[in-house]
């Protein structure tokens, strides 16, 4: 695996002595209050009573908070990761470990957390995390690196002893309520790239994302059966797009290939058993993983599928297309990236 960097030619920001991670890149914004704001989460049909714990904590003394709360943990635990989707009709994705697996141990979590630590704590477009059943807990570093820990009752009293032995009193708030308002922290203005890239070679953000779904079993939470967009509101037929990565059936790991598929489904399962079958046609490549699998937007769609009819009631494959690389003269083509 190719190594990833932080890149080293951009300044990190700071209000205050707050300082921010070097994922923003601008914040016209007040100081906030370090420590934490402990709130009462009532129990639900699905959920027992939990105390939240709202930490906001400078950039240089995160690591060992962060370290500190993730050993609070039991020894099996279901990892969570959030980032910024490229589908059309969600903001954000929410990947989990595979409920067929059920759990990983901490152990393996944190020696993936610790492999990539300094970048989970520096990009702003992804946020990661743990939690558990027996106990009911949370860990989980957010997007702008506010760390959340949920726990039941009989551990509240641990939680703040910890904090409080780092420095961290009980607040009113940490952030004032201009900061709160939506557009305080949109991504688009505020945000910049933070992995090193320097060229063809070098793995991005969509690449981690990959080795974390394979080492944290993840899958996309989202029911497989439907096709709603995050209001709830049901989408019928939708144009979806596939990026699968293919090694060359002959076993020669320098060559490999990028399958791009186009094609309408009424659901994520549908469209999964329709990539397969398309991919099944690819005698000369074998599958290896998917890039990025992700609906969008009939106004989006590429030129070679102008002649579509806005109104789809059938699912099929409409366009598959083989990118090699490896072979003489074939360079590894580019994949598009994910907006921070």
């Amino acid at each position: 695996m190719r190594e990833f960097r932080v890149r080293t030619d951009i300044e990190r920001r700071a209000l205050g002595d707050y300082q921010l991670p070097l994922g923003v890149e601008r914040a016209d914004l007040p100081e906030p209050v370090q420590g934490f704001v402990l709130t009462s989460v009532p129990e639900t049909d699905r959920e027992p009573s939990t105390w939240l714990f709202q930490v906001c904590v400078s950039h240089d003394r995160l690591r060992a908070v962060t370290d500190a709360a993730f050993n609070l943990l039991p020894r099996t635990v279901t990892a969570v990761v959030e980032i910024g989707s490229r589908d059309a009709y969600r903001s954000v994705d929410v990947y989990v470990t595979n409920s067929e697996e059920g759990s990983t141990s901490l152990v393996e979590f944190l020696r993936t957390w610790y492999e990539f630590e300094e970048f989970l704590l520096e990009d702003v477009s992804i946020g990661a995390g743990a939690n558990s059943e027996e106990p009911f807990m949370e860990v989980f570093v957010d997007s702008w690196k506010g760390l959340l820990i949920s726990v039941p009752d009989e551990m509240r009293d641990e939680v703040a002893a910890m904090l409080e032995g780092m420095g961290l009193r009980e607040v009113e708030e940490t952030w004032s309520p201009e900061a709160e308002k939506e557009d305080a922290f949109d991504p688009k203005t505020q945000a910049r790239e933070v992995l090193e890239i320097v060229d063809e070679h070098s793995p991005d953000l969509d690449e981690l994302l990959l080795v974390l779904r394979e080492r944290w079993m993840l899958e996309l939470n989202v029911d497989p059966e439907t096709n709603v967009d995050e209001g709830g509101r049901h989408l019928g037929m939708t144009l979806w797009h596939a990026i699968v990565l293919a090694g060359h059936m002959s076993g020669d790991l320098q060559k490999g290939a990028y399958i791009s598929v186009w094609l309408t489904a009424g659901s994520l399962a549908q469209a999964e058993e329709l990539l397969a079958d398309a991919l099944l046609d690819q005698r000369e490549w074998g599958f290896e993983s998917v890039y990025s699998f992700d609906r969008v937007a009939f106004d989006d769609r590429p030129p070679e599928l102008q002649h579509l009819a806005p109104i789809r009631r059938r699912a099929t494959v409409h366009a598959t297309t083989v990118d090699p690389w490896g072979e003489e003269g074939q360079a590894r083509p580019e994949l598009p990236g994910r907006e921070s």
